[in-house]
């Protein structure tokens, strides 16, 4: 049957088109010779959002066929949404230009799949996922898709002689469920948040008797993990109440993107049968709560895979390793926007918390925002960037690595002295709040040039829409500021 599925999809749409090379195709063929006769009943065809959220549709297993012959056809509007799930774009206005043009009047957008990101759900065995690229109805890329910004970034990497090598450290925090807010009245754009309380009580960092209270959560969610073929490398107990922390080993960029993406989604829904709320939300408003970070362990190769950060028998940084922190540190407030996207994620930017509040490098410092982990004869040196929050968009975020240390090694640059106290010195703050990031964004030059005037427009747009949402809301601290004493 792999021959009569690999012709009907050489002569669909998506084939015809070139949106699905010969090398894809095989794979698709191969893939629903695979399902026939198995227990699969559905597939959630799906693609990451602006947001780094799954979306998307469920076909039958039998209707996959179609999808890698035509593809399928989803709202615009879904690329169009900010986090309260409003679209923020003019899509009913007349005489639209460049991409609006393609999703005027909220028409469809084309989801092409990728055979290769086809997994079985472990805690859902009769369904699966596939990701997929969106496209413009006419099948012409979107200039803001995230998957396809990430691959624009690893190529322009690769053109210039080079990959990256990440590593994941995703702090996040899994309560217990009291309520949900499903009551009529406490729906919304956005709904009411769900009651919590915790699973474990106290500051617990790194506490075996804590993890050991903890461990049938974090084997459950490992465990899933795992048999998504996601590579677990740690389950450990976090700073906080309530906080965990997975570490996974390294991986290129576009996988550990993927990675991400499908592990944040796991765990939420993994959680939510069990009677569990995870968030991802960098500093819940939740009493002693602590700030979760997402650490991004990086290294740069050259065309053989040999690691260029590591340095000579005298500890000399490579020029390599140079470059690559003076591009992360000369972008990096324009960068925040894509690595801290949230109102929330300029909370964490404390000092003396474990988290960067200025933009600076140091060698093994927990508070500087670059921290060398760099050493003669060891060939896992890297640098870990601490800047991220959780919530953050991985294709984004790792697309603004690439372009910031790429744009350090094309222009020679070189890093400044490192620092040995990251609290108290005259270094460039990180911007404080979402709108400080948004100004910083627009104000600088590299995401304009190197992924385009519409690509830099959208996100200003998608955020500045959220940012005066929160500006129009009348917070807890303000009426407790004001409403007795005026």
């Amino acid at each position: 049957m792999t021959s009569s599925h690999h012709s009907q999809i050489a002569a669909g749409r998506l084939a015809q088109d070139g949106l699905l090379d010969a090398a894809m195709a095989e794979q698709a063929a191969a893939l629903l010779a695979r399902i026939e006769g198995s227990s699969l009943e559905t597939v959630r065809v799906v693609f990451a959002d602006q947001h780094g959220l799954l979306r998307g549709k469920t076909v039958t297993a039998a209707s996959l066929a179609s999808v890698f012959r035509s593809g399928l056809n989803l709202p615009s509007t879904l690329l169009l949404k900010d986090t309260s799930n409003r679209t923020v774009f003019p899509v009913w206005e007349a005489g639209q230009s460049g991409f609006m043009a393609t999703m005027a009047g909220a028409g469809d957008m084309l989801l092409v799949p990728d055979p290769a990101s086809f997994r079985t759900l472990p805690w859902a065995p009769h369904s699966a996922w596939i990701f997929c690229d969106p496209y413009a109805r006419d099948g012409l890329p979107l200039p803001f898709a995230p998957r396809p910004v990430l691959r624009h970034a690893v190529a322009a990497l690769a053109e210039a002689g080079y990959g990256l090598t990440v590593g994941l450290e995703v702090e996040f925090h899994v309560y217990q469920l009291i309520q949900n807010a499903r009551g009529h009245d406490q729906t919304g754009m956005p709904g009411v948040p769900p009651q919590t309380e915790l699973l474990d009580q106290g500051y617990q960092y790194l506490s075996e008797a804590n993890y050991d209270r903890l461990e049938p959560v974090m084997d459950m969610l490992r465990r899933h993990a795992q048999a998504l073929g996601l590579p677990v490398r740690s389950t450990e107990v976090e700073m906080g109440p309530s906080q965990f922390e997975f570490t996974f080993e390294p991986a290129d960029a576009m996988t550990h993107a993927d990675n991400m993406i499908m592990f944040r989604t796991m765990v939420k829904e993994v959680c939510t049968r069990e009677g569990l709320h995870a968030t991802f939300m960098c500093r819940p408003k939740t009493e002693n709560s602590a700030s979760s970070g997402w650490h991004l362990h990086q290294s740069l190769t050259d065309a053989s895979g040999r690691n260029m950060f590591i340095p000579d028998e005298a500890g000399k940084l490579t020029a390599q390793a140079e470059a690559w922190i003076a591009g992360l540190l000369a972008h990096a407030q324009e960068s925040c926007l894509l690595t801290t996207p949230t109102v929330n994620g300029y909370k964490r930017y404390q000092p003396f918390q474990l988290a960067p509040d200025r933009v600076e490098w140091g060698y093994d410092n927990r508070g500087a925002m670059v921290r060398a982990l760099i050493a003669p004869g060891d060939g896992a040196s890297r640098v870990e960037n601490r800047v991220a929050e959780p919530a953050a968009n991985p294709y984004f975020y790792f697309a603004s690595q690439i372009l910031s240390g790429l744009s350090g090694l094309e222009h020679g640059l070189s890093a400044p002295p490192p620092v040995e106290n990251p609290y108290s010195n005259d270094a460039t703050l990180l911007p404080p709040s979402l709108i400080a990031a948004i100004e910083a964004f627009e104000g600088g030059d590299l995401y304009r040039a190197r992924l385009g005037a519409d690509f830099a427009e959208y996100i200003s747009t998608l955020k500045r829409a959220e940012w005066k949402r929160y500006l129009g809301t009348v917070t807890e601290w303000e009426h407790s500021e004001y409403f007795g004493i005026f």
